[in-house]
């Protein structure tokens, strides 16, 4: 088995919850009782971490760790706690439209004065700060495509031919070199960063391990199809004009031709995806079962809620001048959380 197979290492643990899933996962102890997981902070690092080492089993798995692992009984009552504490806190948390129309409209609306993160970037940001960024959303755009791929057998017609296809470029259009994570692991290194996968977990948020926790969540869930697709809906409706920005923040700061080209990709296929999801993926979906029309909703609220939290966490370290991330992004040139350092306008 290559690296690029191979699962990474389990992360330190970030509080007591994701200290006994680790250690189980090592051998090493026992798991958390399933009550533990309702004293804890929803959106907090050790559920958040807890989570997420969960999830991972379904992808590539850790380092050590056998992969009936994926399938332990007692691992997965305790992780149908923690995604109970999870899920139920984005229902009550979650600012909900009062219908999918205008949920979907509102995607559609580009503010004349943008104050999110590729705004940032684009007309301010540092390379430090696109270093930062590319390591967090690698967490992300290294699994891109792979939990909505867990919708398909879930839904049938015009959506399943629609989100196939859409897939189908997601997944490179049958190129191995051209797969949207095989080009973010180009970003990574026109960037100087390890492009290993899981490589940064540490050094994520906890609002990052919740953006990546929701694709999970919605994708292993049958009764959470319509959720999924909203998610997708979300994602590629708004990703065209924030590529945009973030190409010209990587033109700007000399960030590299595939720093630059991994953008420009998604300015295009996005524009084009938009298009299908709305009409052909929500649409035939709704042809089949418009009960799911709430569910789609709330996956298009929950994303935005979620990445939202992210940007306001970013944003609040990059103003205030000093890192974003847990840990160090090892020899980069990469200012310390205590340490304020200036922006270019």
């Amino acid at each position: 088995m290559n690296d690029a197979q191979r699962g990474p290492q389990p992360p330190p643990p970030r509080g007591p919850l994701s200290a006994a899933v680790t250690a189980y996962l090592r051998g090493a102890g026992p798991l958390p009782r399933p009550t533990d997981a309702g004293a804890a902070d929803p959106y907090g690092d050790d559920l958040q971490l807890g989570l997420y080492l969960c999830y991972e089993l379904h992808y590539r798995g850790f380092a050590g760790v056998p992969p009936d692992t994926e399938w332990d009984p007692e691992l997965l009552r305790v992780r149908a706690a923690l995604e109970h504490r999870f899920h139920s806190a984005l229902r009550a948390d979650t600012p909900g439209h009062d219908s999918l129309d205008e949920a979907l409209a509102d995607l559609l609306v580009e503010p004349a004065e943008g104050t999110g993160v590729s705004h940032f970037l684009c007309a301010r940001g540092e390379l430090w700060q696109l270093r930062e960024y590319a390591a967090v959303r690698s967490l992300y755009h290294l699994k891109e495509a792979d939990p909505h791929a867990w919708v398909l057998p879930r839904l049938w017609g015009r959506a399943k031919a629609a989100m196939a296809a859409v897939e189908y470029d997601e997944f490179g259009g049958g190129r191995a070199e051209r797969v949207h994570a095989r080009l973010f692991a180009d970003l990574m290194a026109d960037l100087g960063l390890d492009s290993a996968y899981g490589r940064h977990l540490d050094a994520a948020p906890a609002e990052m391990l919740a953006v990546v926790n929701l694709m999970s969540l919605f994708g292993l869930h049958r009764e959470l199809r319509g959720a999924l697709v909203g998610h997708f809906a979300e994602v590629e409706i708004t990703s065209s004009p924030a590529s945009r920005r973030l190409a010209e923040a990587m033109r700007r700061t000399g960030a590299g031709p595939a720093a630059e080209f991994f953008y420009d990709e998604h300015v295009e296929a996005d524009a084009v995806h938009e298009q299908v999801v709305r009409h052909d993926v929500i649409g035939g979906l709704l042809e089949e079962e418009p009960e799911l029309a709430p569910d789609i909703a709330f996956g298009i609220d929950a994303t935005e809620y979620l990445e939202d939290r992210l940007a306001r966490r970013l944003l609040a370290d990059w103003r205030a001048g000093r890192s974003a991330l847990r840990t160090p992004l090892g020899t980069s040139p990469l200012p310390p959380r205590e340490q304020k350092v200036s922006h270019t306008s």
